[in-house]
């Protein structure tokens, strides 16, 4: 390399990185496109799933609760509740969800409090199968660790 650095080498360097660039950004663009039909799952929304997100935002989950990292850290994470609680069966995670919902807020010392939104059990479990919906969702094994 020459031992000064003139402005055509400046100008190479400038136009060859921006081209590089260009065509990193043109090539991840082309992988994400080819990857986003792998991970939609509009298809699986149903009304009562529709109707558990409103829910969820109306009664200002995330303000307390994350999902898939997004949201408050003050209370546990959701992404994989029904996954921590149900395992693979609905019903049983519905049951859980109107049981813990219902004793809210719990009375202990030191403990952080929930609560008490007096849902309906239709709305409970509309909130159930929004997060059911939600574990189902490719998140790269978010969070790290089963307990969120």
């Amino acid at each position: 390399m020459a031992e000064r650095f003139t402005k055509s080498m400046a100008r190479n360097i400038y136009y060859g990185g921006s081209f590089f660039f260009f065509l990193l950004l043109l090539g991840l663009t082309f992988d994400t496109m080819l990857e986003l039909p792998e991970r939609d799952h509009r298809e699986n929304i149903t009304p009562s799933v529709a109707n558990g997100k409103h829910l969820w935002e109306k009664n200002n989950c995330v303000g307390c609760h994350s999902l898939m990292g997004e949201g408050a850290y003050y209370a546990p994470e959701l992404a994989n509740v029904f996954d921590r609680r149900g395992g693979s069966n609905e019903q049983v995670f519905k049951s859980y969800l109107r049981a813990w919902m219902s004793i809210q807020p719990i009375q202990t010392p030191g403990r952080r409090k929930m609560p008490q939104f007096n849902l309906a059990p239709e709305e409970v479990d509309d909130i159930a199968n929004f997060l059911i919906w939600t574990s189902r969702i490719n998140d790269n094994d978010w969070p790290p660790n089963i307990e969120g």
